[in-house]
């Protein structure tokens, strides 16, 4: 199973396939995903990514934070579960 990765600071002209083409680089990209804000149909600035192994998304957090990538340097980190509980 892969692990997934957060991506912040990313440039409104990023894409998925920007986005999995730079993860690219150091690993085999399960999943590339941009988070679109659907009122204004651009990017929210952060998207997921998904290494195939937990050695590659360890090596993608060293090599690709701090990276430039559309002229914005991207930040990298384990991305962490979080469920919300909501009131009925």
């Amino acid at each position: 199973m892969g692990k997934k990765l957060f991506v912040g600071n990313l440039s409104w002209n990023v894409r998925d396939e920007e986005l999995k083409a730079a993860f690219s680089e150091v690993g085999t990209v399960e999943e590339a995903v941009v988070i679109i804000d659907r009122m204004k149909n651009r990017s929210k600035g952060f998207g997921f990514v998904t290494m195939s192994s937990e050695e590659e998304a360890q090596k993608a957090v060293a090599e690709l934070n701090g990276k430039e990538v559309d002229g914005r340097a991207i930040n990298v980190s384990e991305a962490r579960e979080e469920r919300r509980e909501f009131d009925r």
